[in-house]
């Protein structure tokens, strides 16, 4: 039974082609339990590939009725998001 209370995933601070399959994961295991808020503040470096995982993860939770957001993403991230023009996909799921 799905739960109410959102699901907390915390970003490692290297979130590359080697984290991702460990991200993947945990994401989809928080993702069939209901809402997921993930924490993007330890994030130092981040790679394309897992930017577009979060937009994927995102796309899942709103097509199973789930909220998810990304919650105080680090400079690094929002800085990729913005010069890879992601922002106005992002937004939605960006909190503070």
């Amino acid at each position: 039974m799905p739960k109410s209370q959102a699901q907390s995933v915390a970003l490692p601070r290297v979130v590359d082609l080697d984290a991702l399959d460990e991200i993947r994961e945990t994401l989809l295991d928080a993702l069939h339990a209901g809402p997921v808020d993930v924490d993007g503040s330890a994030v130092d470096r981040v790679s394309t590939n897992a930017l577009f995982m979060l937009l994927s993860a995102s796309e899942t939770a709103k097509k199973a009725g789930f909220s998810f957001t990304i919650s105080d993403a680090s400079t690094v991230v929002t800085g990729a998001i913005e010069k890879l023009g992601l922002g106005p996909v992002f937004k939605p799921v960006l909190k503070g």
